[in-house]
This record gives C-alpha cells, sequence and structure tokens, in this order.
C-alpha cells in the first residue's frame, strides 16, 4: 500500500499503479465486512476509471452480503446526502475529487453521511491488512439496485432550503465550468430551476478534464474569460466531484478560494447567528466576518471530516474550508458545492449587490499557496522551525502553523497528494511574500 494516500479523505492513488482493481475489490470487501454487511449506496464521478473501480466496488461488496444500492453518477455531496436520505448503512464514492485524471480514489462514508472518523479508517485498514474477511456463499449473495433519483432529491433539498423564487426573480446570466465532472449533471440543472440564463463550458460528464481539476485561479482562465464576455453576473467553477465552489465576479476576477467561505458565512450570520468551524489554515478573515455579528469560529484539523464532525458536535450554523468547500447543516454536514451555489445566489438577491460589491466588503487579505516536493522528514521541518521562530506562537493542531504579528505561515503533509503544503498569509501581498520566503528559505 505504500503507492497510495491513505486517510479519513479516502484511498486515494494513480490508477493501474497504486490503485488497481485487485486493491479496489479488497477494501470495498473490507468496508462491506466493517458495516455489518448491510445496505451501501455507491456512487462515482465522470473518471474514464470509474467502470473499471465500480464494478470492483460492487463485487467486494457482494461478496460480504451486502446490499448494493448503485446511484450512478453523482457529486460526492449528492451521494452523502442520499445515505442519509435512504437511511442506508453507508456509502463509498469511487472519485479522485481534485486529482489530476490519472488519479482515483475511494471515499468511504458512514450511516450518517459523514466520512470514516480516522479511528474507524485505522479499522478499516487493519482489516484491509490481516485479509480474513469472511465471505458469503452463493446462497446469500444479495442484489445491486438502481438508484436514478438521488441528483433530484439533492436538488429538491436545496430548493426547498433556500428563497428560490426570489432567486428566480432576478434572472441572473451565470457561468459555470464543472471541469466535465459530475458536477455537469447537477449546476446547469439548479441553475435552471433558478431561472438562470446559463452559460456551460466545460459540462461534458466524460471524464476528460479540459484542464486541471482542482478550482484554482490558474485552472480557471476559461471561465473568467467567458465572464466577462458574455457580460454575465457570476461565474461558478467545481472539481470532479463537485465538492467545491470558486467564483468569478462579474468583472471576470477570479475570487481566492477562501471568499467562497466567506461569503458563505456573511450570508448566513446575516439571517442566523452562531458559530462557525473551519480549519486551522483558512484565512482568519474569517474571525473578522464572524466578529461583526458577534459570533464564534473554532478551529479544527484540515479535512472535511473533522469540520463536520466537530459542526455537529457544536451545533455550528455553517463551516467549511479554505480551498472553496462550504458546509451547510440544513443540507446534510458535507462539503456541497452545489448548495453553495444557492446560497450565494441567494445572497446576490437579497443584497441587491453585485459579486464584486460583496467581496470589496471583505477583509483585506493576501494569501500565497505552494506545494512542494518532500526532501526531508516532516519532523525534522517542524524541529527547524520550532527552533528558528523559537520567539513566535505555534499552533500545532495540524502539521505547524507559524503565527506572526502580521501574518503566518503553515506547513503540513497533504493527506490527498504526496507533496508538502505552504499556506502564507498576511494583510497585503509584501508582507505575505517576505513571510512566505521566509520560511521557505530554511527548507
Amino acid at each position: 500500500m505504500t503507492a497510495l494516500m491513505i486517510s479519513p479523505s479516502g484511498v486515494r492513488g494513480i490508477v493501474g499503479q497504486g490503485l488497481t482493481p485487485e486493491v479496489v475489490v479488497r477494501f470495498a470487501a473490507s468496508f462491506g465486512y466493517w458495516s455489518g454487511g448491510g445496505t451501501v449506496a455507491v456512487g462515482s464521478d465522470t473518471r474514464t476509471s470509474r467502470e473499471m473501480f465500480k464494478h470492483a466496488v460492487l463485487a467486494g461488496l457482494l461478496s460480504t452480503g451486502c446490499q448494493v444500492i448503485d446511484v450512478e453518477i453523482c457529486p460526492t455531496p449528492t451521494l452523502q446526502f442520499m445515505i442519509e436520505e435512504l437511511q442506508v448503512d453507508g456509502g463509498i464514492m469511487i472519485s479522485g475529487s481534485h486529482n489530476p485524471a490519472e488519479w482515483n480514489a475511494l471515499k468511504f462514508i458512514r450511516s450518517d453521511g459523514l466520512f470514516l472518523y480516522p479511528d474507524q479508517i485505522e479499522k478499516l485498514i487493519s482489516l484491509y491488512d490481516k485479509n480474513v474477511i469472511k465471505r458469503q456463499t452463493w446462497r446469500d449473495i444479495k442484489t445491486v439496485q438502481k438508484d436514478a433519483s438521488a441528483i433530484s432529491r439533492h436538488l429538491k433539498k436545496i430548493l426547498d432550503t433556500f428563497a428560490y423564487q426570489e432567486i428566480a426573480r432576478r434572472k441572473f446570466k451565470v457561468v459555470i465550468d464543472a471541469c466535465n465532472g459530475a458536477g455537469s449533471l447537477v449546476s446547469p440543472l439548479l441553475l435552471r430551476q433558478l431561472n438562470c440564463e446559463v452559460v456551460e463550458i466545460n459540462c461534458t460528464p466524460n471524464g476528460f478534464f479540459p484542464h486541471p481539476p482542482e478550482p484554482i485561479a490558474a485552472n480557471l482562465t476559461e471561465l473568467a474569460e467567458t465572464v466577462k464576455l458574455c457580460g454575465a453576473d457570476v461565474g461558478f467553477a467545481h472539481d470532479a466531484d463537485a465538492d467545491r465552489l470558486v467564483i468569478v465576479s462579474e468583472t471576470g476576477e477570479i475570487l481566492p478560494e477562501d471568499y467562497t467561505l466567506l461569503l458563505a458565512a456573511e450570508a448566513t450570520l446575516r439571517k442566523r447567528r452562531g458559530l462557525i468551524v473551519t480549519n486551522v489554515c483558512t484565512t482568519n478573515a474569517l474571525e473578522e466576518v464572524a466578529a461583526r455579528f458577534a459570533c464564534p469560529v473554532k478551529r479544527t484539523k484540515v479535512g472535511d471530516v473533522y469540520v463536520s464532525r466537530c459542526m455537529r458536535e457544536e451545533g455550528a450554523v455553517v463551516g467549511g474550508e479554505g480551498n472553496g468547500g462550504v458546509i451547510i447543516p440544513e443540507i446534510h454536514y458535507g462539503r456541497d458545492g452545489i448548495a453553495a451555489i444557492a446560497l450565494i445566489l441567494e445572497y446576490l438577491t437579497e443584497e441587491n449587490k453585485s459579486v464584486s460589491q460583496l467581496a470589496s466588503r471583505l477583509p483585506p487579505r493576501w494569501t500565497i499557496k505552494e506545494k512542494l516536493s518532500l526532501k526531508q522528514s516532516f519532523s525534522d521541518i517542524r524541529k527547524k522551525l520550532q527552533e528558528e521562530f523559537a520567539d513566535y506562537e505555534f499552533d500545532l493542531i495540524d502539521g505547524i502553523k507559524i503565527i506572526f504579528p502580521k501574518g503566518w505561515v503553515h506547513l503540513r503533509l497533504s493527506r490527498t497528494e504526496p507533496v508538502l503544503r505552504i499556506i502564507s498569509e498576511a494583510k497585503n501581498e509584501g508582507t505575505a511574500t517576505i513571510l512566505h520566503q521566509r520560511v521557505l528559505s530554511l527548507l
């Protein structure tokens, strides 16, 4: 398993190398055994390896006595929502999310729609390693049922939650870039149901990504240009499984990933005050937004499951991560880029402002995000940084975050890619660059 990335975010690998049908069958059987041979829902994004891995997942689950419900191609948040709707025992999402096309992954979901907790992933890995799963005889193998209602159910929940009639009256013009992923099947449909004029780019769900699926500025130039050319009110971008959302303003400006959560927080808190939960490396502008409404912010380790779990336990009103992931409890406790579209359009409608006007009200921050190949052990890096910056405050919830008087730098090992992530933030570009380079020089 050395070629696999394993974390609460799932089991990821390059197709045909670390991630093979043999590996997938065994993990699926381990999950089937872990879930007690119950009913398991299975979905996938559009990657070209999805059919191969779906049949491997079905075989593994059936071999342990599971009843399987195949909801076919859908976003990860749609499957999470559907698991709760159907009240089944769990689910497996086949999706490499923001990873490049040569990657794929299995995301394991509990009966409550959350990803497996860390101790549960450890149990699953133990079952995989021991490879002593009890298999069913021919008499006890159940069937695979197909359920094509997942997307329509998810959309109905979103429309029932937000002021869709008011949004519909605005007749927004929206450009959507779903990177030919699972969002291609959902977001254009949602936008049309909201009476938007929809301009689709990269919304053919064939798994051939026209650009890297991570929705960052470098990958969204076509979206930005299209928004300007067609005079749209807003542009939206998803990753391959649509659990993230990045926004482009009417001027063609690609807003930083963190802005999605900042706008979602403002949109929520103006109606309902309460706790916001995010991870340790999301912009600290979130505290300033929350302070406007006298609301607290709580931070967790990086990862959907840590934020979701904390939100549920603490009763948070909104949460998410600085990668464009927004969690809206009224829908479900998972990052949901589709529901985030409705929330943002509702906010634009009720404030009667443009995207650029709403963005201009946010606290100014400049963020630098970089990925590096790891050339030394992370423990050595942390020790070196703690020695060099001993006079400053540290946050060690996840990796190491150095808190300077005018900004911060956070380093951690990625759980979804074989890289070291470095994020630096300050109130202006110059300070952020100085802090970033100061830390990089020690690596």
